[in-house]
C-alpha cells in the first residue's frame, strides 16, 4: 500500500530509541525525509546510523531537549531551514518517573507537565504556521493509554498525558480547514526500554522480580502480549498517510486491548 508520503519532511522528536525510533524507521521506510532529534549526541547519531541501514535512506538529526521551549522550537526550524518543508510532526518525548502520589511533590508534576505536555504544544505552534502555508500537515502527538486509562503507579504520567489528549482534540477542529490533521496515539506496553525501566523499578520497589512485573502485566492484556515497537510504528504511518486525510481528533490506542473502556 503507497502511503502517499514519499518526499514528505517528517520530523520525529525523541527518537534516539524506542518508540519515537521505531516511528523514525517506518516514516523513511516509506520514502519521507525524515528528521529526528534527542537529547544525547551519541544516541542520536547510533539511531540515524541504525534507521539509515534499515531503511536505505537518508535521515538528518538535531541534538535538543524538547523538555526546553527554546530547543523545541530550535527543532522545528530546522528542519524547515535544511528540507524547506515541515508536513509529519511526530511529538514525542521520555516518560516521567512512575511512582505514587506520595512519591512526588508538585515541582514533580511540573517536570512533567513541561516533558510530555508543554513539549508538544510549543512543537506543534513551531510546525503550524508552516502546515497551514503548506494547506496540508499531520500533527502526531505519542501519549499514552495512561492518559484514558490511569495506571496507579504512573500518577506523573497519568496526569500530564491526558492533558496531550485535551490539548490535540482541542486543536484538531481548529486545524481541520486548513487540511492540517491532529491525532494522538496511546501505546500501551510495548517492548521498549522505557517499559524494561518500569520493570526494574517494580523490582527495586520490592514488589517481585522483573520477571513477575511482565508476567503481571501480560495477564491485564487480552492478547496475553506485550506490543512490538514496530506494529506501533505503522499506525502513526498511516496517521501520516494520504489515505487519513479524513481521520482528525482521535487518541488512538495501540495496546493489545488493555483499555476496557468504550471511548
Amino acid at each position: 500500500m503507497d502511503l502517499g508520503i514519499k518526499g514528505k519532511v517528517a520530523l520525529v522528536a525523541a527518537a534516539s530509541r524506542g518508540l519515537g525510533k521505531a516511528a523514525a524507521l517506518r516514516l523513511a521506510a516509506e520514502g519521507a525525509r525524515v528528521v529526528i532529534c534527542a537529547r544525547n549526541q551519541e544516541h542520536l547519531h547510533r539511531a540515524k546510523q541504525e534507521i539509515e541501514t534499515e531503511s536505505g535512506a537518508s535521515v538528518q538529526t538535531f541534538a535538543a531537549d524538547v523538555s526546553d521551549e527554546k530547543q523545541a522550537k530550535a527543532f522545528v526550524d530546522f528542519g524547515m531551514e535544511s528540507l524547506g518543508a515541515v508536513h509529519i510532526l511526530v511529538c514525542n518525548a521520555g516518560g516521567p518517573p512512575s511512582g505514587f502520589a506520595e512519591d512526588f511533590k508538585p515541582d514533580d508534576y511540573r517536570r512533567a507537565v513541561e516533558l510530555n505536555l508543554l513539549s508538544t504544544i510549543v512543537l506543534c505552534y513551531a510546525a503550524i504556521p508552516v502546515m497551514k502555508k503548506q494547506r496540508w500537515g499531520r500533527l502526531i502527538p505519542i501519549a499514552s493509554v495512561s492518559a484514558k486509562q490511569p495506571i496507579d503507579s504512573l500518577i506523573l504520567s497519568n496526569t500530564a498525558r491526558a492533558g496531550v489528549l485535551g490539548f490535540a482534540k482541542s486543536l484538531s477542529t481548529q486545524l481541520a480547514p486548513f487540511g492540517i490533521t491532529v491525532n494522538a496515539v496511546c501505546p500501551g506496553y510495548t517492548l521498549t526500554e522505557r517499559v524494561e525501566e518500569l520493570a526494574a523499578s517494580y523490582a527495586q520497589s520490592g514488589k517481585g522480580t522483573a520477571d513477575d512485573f511482565f508476567t503481571k502485566v501480560q495477564e491485564n492484556i487480552p492478547m496475553k502480549r506485550l506490543g512490538r515497537p514496530e506494529e506501533f510504528a505503522q499506525a502513526v504511518a498511516f496517521l501520516a498517510s494520504e489515505g487519513a486525510g479524513y481521520i482528525t481528533g482521535i487518541a488512538l490506542q495501540i495496546d493489545g486491548g488493555f483499555i476496557k473502556g468504550l471511548f
